[in-house]
């Protein structure tokens, strides 16, 4: 049961991802990465939201795990970053890794006390 929870979590999650990324990016002139840098932001909150309350398995496994899981992309997030680099925008690279890093750590901080705020 718990793995059918993941997969409909993940079936609504990573279209979410995709179709998300490229609206943003269609609105942005830019070689950084938004769509994929707010996705992850979003997820992250959401995740930390989730590690706040008092969730059951189901719940953890469906939105945690599942829609979290595919919605969020650190595999995407590394392709996009080498290809970043890759063509010298190493300033834009740097920048990716950096703020990815503080505002998700941020992202998710700011779900867990507002988790703990509402429980």
């Amino acid at each position: 049961m718990t793995v059918l929870l993941v997969a409909l979590g993940a079936a609504v999650g990573a279209p979410l991802r995709y179709l998300t990324d490229r609206a943003v990016q269609a609105r942005h002139d830019s070689e950084f990465p938004w769509g994929t840098f707010i996705v992850n932001m979003v997820g992250s909150a959401l995740l930390g939201f989730l590690a706040g309350l008092p969730a059951s398995t189901a719940v953890t496994a469906l939105l945690g795990t599942g829609f979290c899981g595919a919605l969020t992309t650190y595999s995407t997030f590394s392709y996009e970053t080498w290809r970043l680099a890759d063509r010298g925008s190493h300033f834009l690279a740097l920048a990716n890794v950096l703020a990815s890093l503080l505002a998700g750590l941020g992202a998710g901080a700011i779900g867990l006390m507002l988790a703990l705020a509402v429980r």
